[in-house]
C-alpha cells in the first residue's frame, strides 16, 4: 500500500492535531454486503484515529482471511498493509513489532479466522502482551463461505436452514483475559459512541488490546433464531458501564454518578442503556471480569464496555529489550558477531 506523505490540506478544510484531513483516513470503497456491521467498524475506526491524530505512516494493518479481514482495505489507505493466511495474522504482526517497534498495529480478524483455524495463534498473541490492536468482527457465522456456525456461535443458535448449535462457543473476552492481555473490551458494531471511546483508548494502550465487537451478519446470521442477529443483540446487550475517552490533548469532562443508567440512540432508531458500574466492581481485577463474562453469559446477554485493563504489565518488547531502530536498518557491525566472538564460541565447544 502507498506510503507517500499526503498534500497540504486546502484552506477552511477541517483538519486534526497533525494537520491532516479526515480523508486521509479513509481507505477504499467497501465489497461487503450493504449494511453489514463490519463497514461501521471500519467508520469509527477512521474517525479514532483521525481524532487522536495518529500519523498514518507508522500503522500497520494486519488481516487474515475471510469477510472481517478485507475490512483493512477500507480504512487507512495510505498505511502499510499486509493480509496474511488463513488464521495467522498474529504471527505475522508479532514478527513485524520485533522487526520495527516503531509501528503502530492493529489487526482485524474474525470469529473464524481467530477462533478455528488461527486460535493456537491467537492463544500465543494474548499471552505474550504484543503491543496491538487485535479487533474481532464477531458474527458467530462464517459469513464468507456462506453462513456456516463459527466458534463463537451460540449453543441452541440455528442456521437458516433449520441446524442448530449443539456445541457450547468459545468466549474470546474470556480467553484474552485468561491469557494475558492487558486490554480487554466488548462492544457492538451499531454502538458507535461506545465503540469509538473504546478504540480512542487502545490506541492509547501499550500492550496487547483484544476488541471483541458483535457485527451481525446481514446476509447469514440476522434471521429469528440468531443469537447474533441485529434484533437478538439490542435486546440482550448488557453494557458493563459508560465509556468516555479524553485524549491528552483535549479538554472534555464527563460526570455522571455510578450506578445510574444512560439511553444511547442507536442508528435503527432504537435505544440501549449503558449501565456504569458502581464503585465495588474494580476493572483492574481479572475476576471481576470474568464474573461479568460468566453472569451475562447465563443470562443470554452480551456484556459489553472494558471488561479488563491492566497498564503496568511490560509489553513483550519491553521485555526483549529491543532497540528502537528497526532491525532492516541496523549494519552488520551491529547485527553480525565479530569473528573474535565467533572464535570464542567455538573454542568453548571443544
Amino acid at each position: 500500500m502507498s506510503t507517500a506523505t499526503p498534500a497540504a490540506p486546502a484552506p477552511g478544510k477541517k483538519v486534526n492535531r497533525i494537520n491532516l484531513e479526515l480523508a486521509t483516513y479513509r481507505g477504499g470503497k467497501t465489497t461487503l454486503c450493504a449494511g453489514c456491521g463490519h463497514n461501521a467498524i471500519s467508520e469509527r475506526i477512521v474517525e479514532a484515529y483521525f481524532e487522536m491524530g495518529v500519523d498514518p505512516a507508522r500503522v500497520i494493518k494486519l488481516s487474515g482471511i475471510g469477510c472481517s479481514s478485507k475490512s483493512p482495505a477500507y480504512f487507512l489507505g495510505t498505511s502499510h498493509g499486509f493480509n496474511s493466511v488463513h488464521g495467522r495474522m498474529p504471527a505475522v504482526a508479532t514478527g513485524a513489532v520485533l522487526a520495527n517497534k516503531s509501528l503502530l498495529p492493529i489487526g482485524v480478524s474474525g470469529d473464524g479466522d481467530t477462533g478455528a483455524i488461527g486460535a493456537g495463534q491467537f492463544v500465543h498473541l494474548m499471552r505474550r502482551n504484543i503491543p496491538i490492536i487485535y479487533i474481532v468482527e464477531n458474527n458467530g457465522c462464517y459469513g464468507l463461505t456462506k453462513g456456516q456456525l463459527s466458534p463463537t456461535a451460540d449453543m441452541g443458535s440455528t442456521l437458516k436452514n433449520g441446524v442448530v448449535n449443539d456445541l457450547p462457543p468459545m468466549d474470546l473476552c474470556a480467553l484474552a483475559i485468561l491469557l494475558g492481555a492487558t486490554f480487554v473490551a466488548r462492544s457492538f458494531s451499531g454502538d458507535k459512541k461506545q465503540l469509538s471511546a473504546l478504540l480512542k483508548a487502545a490506541i492509547a494502550h501499550r500492550g496487547t488490546v483484544l476488541l471483541d465487537v458483535i457485527s451481525p451478519c446481514v446476509t447469514f446470521n440476522d434471521h429469528e433464531g440468531s443469537t447474533k442477529s441485529y434484533s437478538y443483540v439490542k435486546e440482550h446487550d448488557d453494557p458493563v458501564s459508560e465509556i468516555s475517552f479524553v485524549p491528552f490533548f483535549e479538554d472534555i469532562s464527563v460526570d455522571y454518578e455510578p450506578g445510574t443508567a444512560r439511553t444511547v440512540a442507536m442508528p435503527d432508531g432504537s435505544t440501549i442503556y449503558l449501565k456504569k458500574l458502581d464503585e465495588a466492581y474494580d476493572p483492574h481485577s481479572k475476576v471481576a471480569a470474568l464474573t461479568i463474562l460468566q453472569e451475562s453469559n447465563q443470562k443470554g446477554e452480551f456484556a459489553t464496555g472494558l471488561l479488563y485493563i491492566d497498564p503496568n504489565r511490560p509489553s513483550f518488547t519491553d521485555l526483549l529489550n529491543t532497540v528502537d531502530t528497526p532491525l532492516s536498518m541496523l549494519g552488520q557491525e551491529r547485527t553480525r558477531p565479530p569473528k573474535a566472538a565467533l572464535d570464542e564460541i567455538m573454542e568453548r565447544l571443544r
